[in-house]
């Protein structure tokens, strides 16, 4: 059946001058797909339950109306479009085999994920910044990070997404497919949708470089340079009690910048030497480069962060008792 989509693909690309794609789902898997949905489906409940609570309680706790947990709202709002933007066309792969996808919706699908894969990367170092004021310069906290600043800082993330993200995907539509377009994955990934190109395709790299650059090159750096800073000023705190107490503060963070970037990486190393590579692994780091962080997020947070736990906590709470009343 596959290979019958696979031949007709190639007629139509060289026919069209409207390319279609074949998604993949779990390579050598396809007859489990139904089951495999199962734990999918688990994993997404949990990514936009999670997510959609960590938002509603800072939108109506008042205590949580503070510059840390505006970041982490940022935070969860990219998780839920990550989560959003990919699960329709890897469920409908699993549910109703539908392989199929045009260039245009590819490229509307690749804007919102590395669009909020960007931003999730601006928002990990704005958390950061948040981190390194309140450790280090605490008294000008409340200064240095105004509701106005921090406004700022969020639209300067957008800004710089859609600066990033829109030229290399104006680049797709002059470029020539003429063979099977087969991805690597259940959704649309601008290095795997490039080499499948049969024009040249130079100037998507170099924009891929560049953006590569601008985010990962300069937020990763950051986010190390603000901890070095930070544990320099926790080492100079006399009591080991209150070092343990300020490392405290930053764990949740470590933990969401570690769950964002080992899989980005991952992925960007398998894509680009490990080609000879099973294609089951290309796909299994593919989900869990975009599922993990969401699914972690909202745990890591709300286990480690006491007025998350505490505000949602008091969330249930006056629901069970409206409930009883």
């Amino acid at each position: 059946m596959l290979q019958i989509q696979e031949n007709m693909q190639i007629l139509s690309n060289l026919t069209s001058k409207f390319p279609t794609f074949l998604l993949a789902g779990i390579p050598g898997l396809e007859s489990a797909h139904v089951w495999i949905s199962i734990p999918f489906c688990c994993l997404y409940t949990t990514a936009l339950s999670g997510n959609s609570m960590i938002l509603f309680v800072i939108i109506t706790q008042k205590s949580l109306h503070e510059p840390m947990y505006y970041f982490l709202s940022m935070l969860s709002a990219a998780d839920l479009g990550l989560t959003v933007s990919t699960m329709s066309t890897t469920l409908s792969i699993l549910w109703f085999d539908a392989i199929e996808i045009n260039l245009d919706t590819c490229i509307i699908q690749m804007f919102f994920l590395h669009g909020f894969t960007f931003i999730e990367s601006g928002v990990l170092v704005a958390m950061a910044f948040d981190r390194y004021v309140a450790i280090c310069d605490p008294l000008r906290y409340t200064t240095l990070l105004t509701n106005s600043r921090i406004i700022q800082m969020g639209l300067l993330m957008t800004i710089r997404t859609v600066v990033l993200v829109v030229p290399p995907l104006l680049l797709l539509k002059p470029l020539y497919f003429c063979r099977t377009n087969v991805l690597s994955h259940s959704y649309c990934y601008h290095p795997d949708v490039i080499k499948l190109a049969c024009s040249d395709t130079w100037a998507n790299s170099i924009c891929g470089l560049i953006d590569l650059i601008l985010t990962t090159g300069i937020d990763t750096p950051c986010i190390i340079l603000s901890y070095i800073l930070i544990i320099h000023s926790v080492l100079s705190i006399a009591s080991p009690e209150e070092r343990h107490k300020v490392f405290n503060t930053c764990i949740s963070h470590i933990g969401a910048v570690t769950v964002f970037y080992i899989p980005m990486m991952s992925l960007s190393l398998v894509h680009r030497y490990g080609p000879s590579a099973p294609k089951i692994v290309h796909s299994m780091m593919a989900n869990i480069y975009l599922l993990l962080p969401p699914v972690l997020n909202p745990i890591i947070y709300s286990v480690k962060t006491k007025q998350i736990r505490k505000a949602i906590y008091s969330v249930f709470s006056l629901q069970n008792k409206q409930m009883i009343a």
